[in-house]
């Protein structure tokens, strides 16, 4: 009988000791699970190119000529068109315009570059390799004199999908006026240009 007081005194008094630590000593909570914000994710470009488009274009033109007229300067233009994708093979039409201040030398000058395209590309994906040919006009100074005339051009380009609404490219084209307006002058321009261009 000894024993068994003894251990329930025991027991009692262990319990005791402890209460003021369950009543007043501090609780431990459980922490919750943190849970992490998705990440970002970057939409991949589609690789599909059609639908219409419109942009802008920064480039630099080389001219020449039979007689003394030749130049280069800077060139900026807009442009716009429709591309069709029928699988590795994109047709469209595309015009576009550029300001130029090339200077010829005395005092002759090409301002204008106008060109009405079809485009035929390889659909690589996000890359759009293409070949162009156009009709073109252009107004230039010649004689002192300001005159129009048409020609025809043709080029290479490639296009590159940032996004899928947002493409980055560049394009070279040749063009020639034969008898430019009537001068007795033929024209040859190289142009060299980068474009930016937003589908939608």
């Amino acid at each position: 009988m000894n024993r068994i007081t003894s251990f329930a005194a025991a027991s009692v008094a262990g319990v005791m000791a402890a209460l003021p630590a369950l009543a007043g000593g501090p609780v431990v909570a459980a922490e919750e699970p943190l849970i992490a914000a998705p990440a970002p994710v970057a939409v991949a470009p589609n690789g599909e190119w059609t639908g219409f488009y419109a942009g802008g274009q920064l480039g630099f033109g080389d001219v020449g000529s039979t007689g003394a007229q030749s130049g280069n300067g800077m060139t900026a233009g807009l442009l716009g068109g429709y591309r069709m994708d029928f699988g590795q093979f994109v047709a469209g039409a595309e015009a576009n315009y550029d300001w130029a201040n090339i200077d010829l030398g005395a005092g002759e000058s090409l301002d204008h570059i106008a060109r009405l395209k079809l485009i035929g590309g390889y659909d690589m994906g996000n890359t759009l390799l293409y070949g162009t040919v156009a009709a073109v006009r252009a107004d230039a100074t010649l004689g002192g004199v300001s005159s129009s005339d048409n020609g025809w051009g043709a080029g290479i380009g490639v296009d590159y999908a940032l996004t899928n609404s947002m493409t980055l490219g560049a394009e070279v084209m040749e063009h020639r006026f034969d008898n430019f307006s009537g001068t007795g002058t033929d024209l040859d321009a190289t142009t060299l240009n980068a474009r930016l261009g937003f589908r939608f």
